[in-house]
């Protein structure tokens, strides 16, 4: 598929989709998104329908479009998240729980966003306090710290660490 003869921060590899084939990682990043920000208004049910729906949009992928030299490493970090979203999707009610698991889906997303770029400006903050004081990461679409783990108990708890553009 051609990119456009207008610039359009949408697409190519900065933004997620290859030149060739097509392959783009937006719809996984915008269902991760809403997971995210379910959690950061502390509601489960929301929480477990956007894995739910995050777990479908992977199943969707034509695996035909994902770059030859990434595919190996794609699926390794899919597998991950399909798994991760599939227990938030199945523990609505269960907010402790997701909250996990939304730990290491934030990594395997911050991974796919590294293979292949982010397809909008996103930021990668941390939560210091996190899984007894270890820490875990999440990406966000804002710069404004908004903490899905401890959601409305602590907001503005954590940090940008980095920036993806």
């Amino acid at each position: 598929m051609p990119l456009p003869a207008t610039p359009d921060t949408s697409i190519g590899k900065n933004a997620g989709e290859t030149a060739t084939g097509g392959f783009s990682i937006a719809p996984i990043v915008a269902d991760y998104l809403s997971l995210k920000n379910a959690l950061v208004s502390d509601d489960a049910n929301a929480a477990a329908d956007a894995g739910k729906k995050l777990f479908a949009t992977l199943n969707k992928v034509d695996m035909k479009t994902v770059p030859a030299d990434n595919h190996k490493k794609y699926m390794d970090i899919t597998d991950d998240i399909k798994e991760n979203a599939e227990h938030i999707g199945d523990n609505a009610g269960k907010i402790d729980h997701q909250r996990e698991h939304l730990a290491s889906l934030s990594e395997d997303i911050s991974d796919l966003i590294t293979l292949f770029g982010s397809p909008q400006a996103l930021y990668q903050d941390h939560c210091p306090m996190f899984n007894d004081g270890k820490g875990a990461i999440w990406l966000s679409e804002s710069k404004a710290i908004k903490n899905p783990y401890y959601g409305s108990k602590m907001i503005t708890c954590g940090m940008v660490e980095k920036t993806f553009n």
